[in-house]
């Protein structure tokens, strides 16, 4: 799970770095004051460039900051390769400080060419230079971590990025989070949870929202600590997480992660409420999600919304794999298919016909299960079918669905299902079939069982006696009329 996450996770790592600082010239980075006290290296206060490099310079940035008809920066890299290459076969002759701003641009250059090596050296240059201005080799600095966080050299990076925090005035909330993303790639989650926490604080405090893989990296931290942690700690922990990013950034992950948080906190009717939430929004898409939502439902006695989320995923259509063998050589191949989230298998036609039952909606059940029963290699769905067509006064129908029941057989409780087909019979007045029925359920070990069966038996053998001598008076009576 860690290396999924890692993997996934250091391609935003790497685009989010690469978004980061880099820009020309670099000499930025601020916002909020760092608390810890700054031991600042005392530097040479810079003089002008050298007239001949001043110059030079001025074309350099011209050349850079050329723009195309419709506005777009179209830098004339050309010339500014030309002039720099002058100035470094030249370097002899330039003072410190001319060195220091000739090698910034380089680095520019080489980071704009993807050379990243290159780029790393003209930066480690530009720090190197005596009488570089701090603000330069601060953002010199700073763009050398990124650098070698980028190469993945997490621990120089870290380096890097804490001395440079040691010599500005101030420290951004994205600093802060640099940092936590550098301590992740490293494994240092203790470091890298309390980065996040301080970047996070910080844009709170300024007012502005804190970016959503902030959140993302804190639940990643917290997540592979929660032995440290203690687990119900680092539940909640998270929990406080998610809730915050379905507000600020509402995603399918995030509702779902949520919903799961809930569920391991044994808060059912949280986990329901947010999958609810995530249905509302069209984000579920698959048939675990939809199943979960339809039980959560049921738990918490809401039987019709149960029925009504799960004919929402039969007439959601989605594309899956399926494999199959292919029928010329017999092989299993993967096959894209077309249908619907929830399928009409036997397991999710009961699930939704309970839950119309359960509804009170019967006339809406008894089709569902018909389908069901017709799917299954057992008789357990037939002998359900029976049972709410005898509930429904359907009594032919619920004889004859038990006994197609009873021929699959795999049946639980087989003397219950004799005694309801017996009963069914006894509505029908065939009292020899009903009386067969209730004596195989009275061979039954256990004794409520064979009680029950018994007196079905002798209710039986009564009413028998009962309605034939109404048959018997019935005809006397017409025989005298």
């Amino acid at each position: 799970m860690m290396n999924k996450f890692l993997n996934k996770y250091k391609v935003i790592y790497v685009l989010a770095l690469l978004a980061f600082t880099f820009s020309y010239p670099s000499t930025y980075i601020e916002a909020q004051s760092s608390d810890k006290p700054k031991t600042q290296t005392k530097y040479k206060k810079a003089r002008a460039l050298q007239s001949k490099t001043a110059k030079k310079m001025a074309k350099v940035y011209e050349a850079l900051e050329i723009v195309d008809e419709k506005g777009e920066p179209a830098p004339d890299m050309e010339t500014v390769v030309e002039i720099l290459t002058e100035l470094r076969n030249d370097q002899e002759n330039l003072k410190s400080y001319d060195r220091s701003v000739m090698w910034n641009s380089w680095g520019y250059v080489y980071f704009s060419d993807g050379k990243y090596k290159q780029a790393m050296q003209a930066y480690e240059n530009v720090i190197n230079e005596p009488e570089v201005t701090l603000p330069i080799r601060n953002a010199a600095l700073f763009t050398l971590a990124q650098l070698n966080l980028v190469q993945e050299n997490y621990a120089k990076g870290i380096e890097l990025i804490l001395q440079w925090m040691d010599q500005v005035e101030t420290v951004t909330a994205q600093s802060w989070s640099l940092l936590g993303q550098a301590y992740f790639q490293q494994g240092n989650f203790r470091k890298a949870m309390s980065s996040m926490e301080k970047a996070i604080s910080m844009s709170e405090e300024e007012g502005y929202k804190p970016k959503e893989n902030w959140y993302v990296l804190l639940a990643a931290c917290i997540s592979e600590l929660k032995k440290e942690i203690g687990e119900k700690k680092a539940l909640l922990q998270q929990l406080d997480i998610y809730e915050i990013l379905v507000n600020l950034y509402p995603k399918k992950l995030y509702f779902i992660q949520l919903g799961g948080t809930y569920g391991q906190l044994g808060r059912e009717k949280d986990y329901m409420i947010t999958l609810k939430a995530a249905h509302a929004k069209d984000f579920l898409d698959k048939e675990s999600e939809y199943l979960a939502l339809a039980q959560l439902l049921l738990l918490n006695q809401n039987p019709y919304w149960a029925a009504q989320v799960l004919v929402s995923g039969q007439n959601k259509i989605t594309t899956y794999t399926e494999t199959v063998k292919d029928k010329t050589t017999g092989e299993e191949v993967k096959v894209e298919k077309t249908g619907p989230v929830v399928r009409d298998n036997e397991k999710n036609l009961k699930l939704l016909a309970d839950s119309w039952r359960m509804a009170q909606e019967i006339d809406k059940a008894i089709p569902v299960l018909e389908q069901a029963a017709k799917l299954s290699k057992d008789g357990k769905s037939y002998v359900l079918l029976g049972n709410l067509y005898l509930a429904e006064d359907k009594l032919d129908k619920a004889v004859d669905s038990i006994k197609k029941g009873l021929k699959k057989g795999k049946i639980d409780k087989l003397s219950q299902v004799h005694l309801t087909l017996g009963q069914a019979y006894f509505e029908l007045q065939k009292f020899e079939d009903a009386k067969k029925e209730f004596r195989i359920a009275a061979r039954d070990k256990d004794k409520k069982v064979k009680t029950t069966a018994n007196n079905w038996i002798k209710y039986t053998e009564n009413e028998e006696i009962r309605v034939k001598n109404l048959a018997l008076r019935r005809d006397y009576i017409q025989s005298q009329s």
